[in-house]
């Protein structure tokens, strides 16, 4: 059965701008990179989070068949220690709001951003988390 993620995938007409924006979010660079036609790079990923998770960024050529260009479907939640400060570095690097930050009580918080590329970036403060690291 489900185990946890292994990896998340967003798609972007300019992948390029997308490893470069998601680099300076996370603080990391990408450890591998995909190859695609022409000598360009289709594919970046990266390992970030207690778990490292993988994070891939791919080139919407190689998107699914009728995949939506829309935001919108499942939304990931990545957990941050602090919804509102993460939330308003997101807004200031260009995400667009998705969802409000709102706080459902028991210790979780969520909000969703988009990021520049039409993608659902996902964050959440989660008690839940925390107890499962052993770090509450």
């Amino acid at each position: 059965m489900l185990r946890g993620l292994a990896t998340i995938n967003f798609y972007a007409d300019d992948v390029e701008a997308a490893k470069d924006w998601y680099a300076e979010l996370l603080g990391v660079e990408p450890y591998f990179e995909g190859p695609g036609e022409g000598g360009t790079t289709a594919y970046y990923e990266f390992r970030i989070g207690d778990h490292q998770t993988e994070l891939g960024l791919i080139d919407r050529r190689y998107a699914p068949p009728g995949l939506p260009a829309a935001p919108g479907g499942a939304i990931g939640h990545w957990h941050v220690d602090d919804v509102r400060g993460t939330l308003d570095r997101l807004l200031a690097m260009g995400a667009a709001p998705y969802t409000p930050l709102t706080e459902y009580g028991s210790g979780f918080v969520t909000a969703s951003v988009t990021d520049p590329f039409g993608n659902v970036l996902g964050i959440m403060y989660n008690e839940h988390y925390l107890e499962m690291l052993g770090l509450r």
